[in-house]
Formats: structure tokens, sequence, C-alpha cells
């Protein structure tokens, strides 16, 4: 909380942070009140670029920048250990009360500027003293002392969208402009009066920063109360025509001291667009006439933090009401170029997360209810729901390098929760199948991770996250064993609609759906058909293995699929054999973490599948 001797002596910074939060109505016609970080957030959409901000110091204070009455402490703090080396509690005292102290030792009052002018009496030395306050040092550590704060740096992407051209600034720090290198934005930057007839128009910089009172590193920065009193002539011309030009978001200034700026602002008679206003605590006197005087919208209880990345969240979500529903092939697209780019992590995530959220609110009992629908129609509204997130995930896994391992499986584990909530009969072939979608992105990663030959992934994909089911014993279970095809696809229902379509009855329908269902998703990743089989043939046989050696009971089997033919299991030279072969420490599964890493087990569960085919020879 600042008190009033700390508001004394703030040259630009936010006011008393004291007072129960609340936000003032923004008072719109007919006698309507819409909150005014709604309003906010609407006109910037409306109008990108159209918004200038103006910031105080009060949005660096979270990074550790000191305020002006943070310097005044520290620097009168140093005055009095200087002044007696001997006393150990000299500066802690001096510290406490600086007002007293000073009194007490030079017989005048303290002053911002008169503390200033004794400890630092020409502008080089002024810049040396207080240069340390403003960069990291290594005695910060790496808590983020002296870096961008979350309001830099979801400035900074308020700017890489579009949506602020043009930043005034108080501050001398320069945490604004690392925020925005940090996202590989180059500012212009007006810092000195004389740089004013040289800027390129305001309209064709990506953005402008315009440092009212200097830069910490200026010799002629402005930070005593006379200096604060009026600007040169060339920056005045500036100010002015921002301040007429473009709507004003302030943020973190209080108005208190900055006597030129508070008359700049006062000097605009009539504003083109209007003015929102942010304060944590109760507003001065100057802020009160300023906002009176422009109606502006007054948004408190909100630290700069909070009110930036608000705006810069509601703005996106309303980009996606705004945007037009992205194809597949575009998110596929999409996806690939932004796999190698780091800075695009976040869209890959987004595009996954966004296709998960469509298949998981189509799902809702509402939308798929268990009665009135033919088995047929449910499983192509499931395939359906889940086109683009099958496309993603299947290009993703092949395509990784492992950086977004954590993005594919969570998208998977969101489906595998679908069923959590159902309270009905748990043989309901349409209850059932709400683990379709989950079952179906299992296989096409699964199989595009034996094509990628990182199969070590498969441990993962199939032990995590576990499923309670709501009847029976309600042990919780793995993803080898609740989402093992035989459990989420009725037989017979399958093969009637297969025997519909081409007159075929399968032996393993549920594996010839999901290789069906699946296929288009792999092509791009494999086109030879074949190929495609084969992948699919040893997915199948290391996920049983994975089923047997994690199931228990009647959940013990295998993903009875079309790998158990002959043509594919093979005598001597098909895949059991060559999998037989692989059991060694350096299997893949095993890195991977399956069977616990034990090689024995992995060994067991192989000897339990051959065992289970030999007993099931109508499989």
């Amino acid at each position: 909380m600042l008190g009033t001797k700390e508001r004394k002596f703030m040259t630009s910074e936010t006011a008393s942070a004291s007072g129960a939060a609340a936000v003032v109505p923004l008072s719109i016609p007919a006698g309507k009140v819409m909150d005014p970080a709604v309003a906010l957030s609407l006109n910037v959409h409306a109008g990108p670029g159209v918004y200038a901000l103006l910031l105080g110091s009060g949005v660096s204070l979270a990074s550790g920048v000191k305020t002006g009455w943070g310097i005044v402490q520290d620097l009168v703090a140093k005055v009095a250990a200087a002044h007696a080396p001997h006393d150990p509690d000299a500066a802690r005292s001096a510290a406490e009360d600086p007002e007293g102290w000073w009194q007490e030792k030079f017989g005048e009052a303290l002053s911002y500027s008169g503390l200033l002018a004794a400890v630092a009496p020409t502008s080089a030395a002024r810049q040396t003293q207080l240069s340390g306050y403003f960069e990291p040092e290594t005695s910060d550590g790496e808590g983020g002392a002296k870096l961008p704060t979350a309001a830099h740096r979801a400035i900074a992407k308020l700017v890489k969208r579009g949506s602020i051209r043009v930043i005034l600034t108080t501050n001398f720090d320069r945490l604004m402009e690392h925020a925005l290198q940090e996202v590989g934005v180059s500012p212009q930057i007006i810092h000195r009066p004389d740089q004013v007839k040289a800027i390129k128009p305001l309209a064709h910089s990506p953005v402008t920063i315009i440092k009212l009172h200097g830069d910490y590193a200026d010799l002629d920065q402005r930070n005593t109360v006379d200096e604060l009193g009026t600007y040169p002539e060339d920056q005045q011309h500036l100010l002015d025509r921002v301040l007429d030009e473009y709507g004003l978001i302030v943020c973190g200034w209080s108005a208190d001291w900055d006597k030129a700026l508070v008359r700049a602002v006062e000097g605009t008679r009539s504003r083109r667009y209007p003015m929102f206003w942010s304060q944590y605590g109760p507003l001065g006197n100057a802020a009160q006439g300023l906002t009176a005087q422009h109606s502006a919208a007054i948004i408190q209880g909100m630290t700069a933090d909070e009110l930036f990345t608000d705006l810069l969240r509601r703005l996106e979500a309303l980009d996606h009401m705004s945007t037009p529903p992205i194809s597949r092939d575009m998110a596929v697209v999409r996806l690939k170029r932004s796999l190698a780019d780091p800075v695009r992590r976040i869209e890959v995530f987004d595009l996954v997360d966004h296709a998960v959220t469509q298949i998981v609110s189509n799902s809702t009992f509402e939308r798929r209810p268990l009665g009135g629908v033919d088995y047929r129609d449910r499983l192509g509204e499931y395939r359906s729901d889940s086109d683009i997130l099958l496309h993603l995930l299947a290009n993703g896994a092949f395509h990784d390098d492992g950086t977004h391992d954590g993005v594919w499986l969570r998208g998977r584990d969101r489906l595998a929760r679908i069923r959590n909530s159902f309270s009905g009969s748990f043989n309901d072939a349409l209850e059932s199948l709400r683990h379709y979608p989950a079952l179906l992105t299992t296989w096409a990663m699964g199989v595009s991770f034996v094509l990628a030959r990182r199969e070590e992934n498969i441990a993962r994909l199939l032990t995590q996250p576990k499923w309670i089911p709501v009847f029976g014993d309600r042990e919780p279970e793995k993803p080898a064993v609740y989402l093992n095809p035989g459990r989420v696809l009725n037989h017979d229902l399958l093969n009637e609609i297969f025997k519909a379509d081409n007159g075929t009855a399968y032996k393993y329908p549920q594996s010839r759906l999901l290789r069906q269902d699946a296929r288009e998703a792999l092509r791009p990743v494999e086109p030879d058909d074949a190929a495609y089989e084969f992948a699919c043939n040893r997915f199948e046989f290391l996920a049983s293995m994975m089923a047997l050696d994690l199931g228990s009971g009647f959940r013990a089997y295998p993903w009875a699929g079309e790998f158990l033919l002959e043509s594919s299991w093979g005598y001597t030279n098909g895949l059991a054999t060559a999998i037989e072969q692989e059991l060694t420490p350096a299997w893949p599964l095993l890195q991977g973490g399956a069977f616990e890493g034990d090689l024995q087990r992995a060994k067991d569960a192989y000897m339990a599948l051959v065992e289970w085919k030999t007993k099931n020879p109508r499989w």
C-alpha cells in the first residue's frame, strides 16, 4: 500500500493501492450499463491501431523497478550510510523516515529534485546513479527482477497482432522494448526531442514508443519536478498529435506530478475516440479532473498485469467469433508450418485444443443421446467430429521431433474423459461408442509412431491417463485396456453395417473399421497401402502385448485384430517372430516405460499373446 509520503514523491506512477477493488461502469445511451473492460476490448478489436497507450510507472512495479519513492528511500539510505560509516543502523533508520532524517541532517525539506541535485548534480552523474535501478544485475537472480512483466509481454502481443501501434510512457526503463524484442518486433523509439523531426510516420511503423521523460541512459532525462513542468516544442507537438488522433488507454499513471502531460491531456478539447483509464486504487484530484473532462471509462481494481492479459484474452475470444471455421487441410498446413518454429508453439497447442473442444462440445448427452439413433449414424457422427483432429494428430505425431508430444497426448486425454459422467448400462453399445474419438485418435497416433520409428511414445500413449469405469469394481484402467477396440466397438453391429455395404462379414470388424477410418489421415505420411497395413498390424501387436500385461480378469485380452491373421502373424518370418527377436533391454517400448521397463514382463506378455492366439483358433 502506498502512503501519503510515497504519493508525495512519485514522479509518474500509480496512485494508492488501498481501497476495495471495484469496476466503475461505463454509461451508455438508454440507461444501459456496460463493464468498461468489455467496452475496451470491443473498441480495440473494432479499431486495430486506433488506440494509443499511456503507461506510467505502475506498469513496471511488478518487475522490481523501484518507484520514485523507492528510489528516494534508497538514495537517502545511501547518503546516511556514507555520512555515518561506523553506524550500522544509519541506513535503516534513514530509509524508515527519509524526510525526518533529511530535515535533521540538512535543515531543509526533502524533495525528489533536491535529493537528485545533491547526490548527482550533473546529468551524467544522475545517469550513473539511476542505471542500477533499471537494469537487471546478476544479484537479481532468475526470479524476474527488472525483467518484463506480464503486462509488458501482453502489450507486446497486442502490438504483434496489430492492436496497438503507439505507446506513450513516462518510464525511463526499457522493459517495454525488451518485451517487444521477445516477440520479434523492432519498435521505433523516441526518447529525445531532437529525434522527433526524423521519425517515420506513426502509421508506417509497427509500433512507436514515445518516452516522454527520456531514457534512463540519456544525459538529459526528465525526472525532477522542474523538468516535468514543460516539454520542448517538437515533443509537445508530437504529443498533441497523438492525443488528438488516437484513443487513449491510460494505465499506471497517477497524473499527480507530470504537470506538462496533464496540461497536454487537458488541452485535447474533443476526443475522436473514447478514453479508458485503468486505476487500481482511488483516483487523485488531477486524474479525477481528466477523466471527468473526457468522460473516460474508468476500470478500477485491476493491476496492469491483469488489465492487459485480460484485454488480450478478450480480443482472442473475439477473433474466434470473427474468424471463419478453419478447414481440415488448412489446419494441417498451419500445423506443419508451426512445428519447426519454437515461437509458434502456442499455435500448435491452439490448433489441437480447438479441434478437441469441438468434439467434446458435440459429445454432450444433449447432442449425443443414448437413445433414438441408429448405430451407424452415431458412428458416422463421431468420425465426422474427429476428422480435423485425426489429421492433426496423425501428422503431428509423425513429423514432430518430440517437442510437442505433450500436446498430442493431452488432446487424446481430454477425449478419454467424455465417458466419465455417464450413468446407465455399462454394456450399452452407444455408451461404449462415446470412447470412439479417443480410440480413433489413439490408433492414428500409434500407427504414426510406428511409421516414424518413435515407438517409445506408444508406452505413454497406452498407459496415460487412467479411466475409472462407472460400473463394476471401478478399478482405474489404462488406455491399453479401456480403449481396447473390442470394448469400444460392437462386433455384431459393425458386421451388420459391413454386410449391408459390401456383403462381407469380417473376423475382426473393429480392426477393419479403424484401418478404414484412419486411412486418409495417415495417407500423407504413408501413401503406400501395404506399408500402412504393416504399420497397423505392428501397432495392434504392441497394443495387445500391453493390454495383456495391464489388464486383469475378463479385461485381459488383446486388441484382437487383423494382425492375428496368418498372413500377418506368419510362421518363421512373420511379425510375431520379428518382435520376439526385438525383445532386448534396448527395445523402444521398454525405453519408453512400457512393462515398467522390465524385459521379463515384456517377454511374458509376448508369450501370453502367443498362448491366447493358440487357445482361440476361431480368431
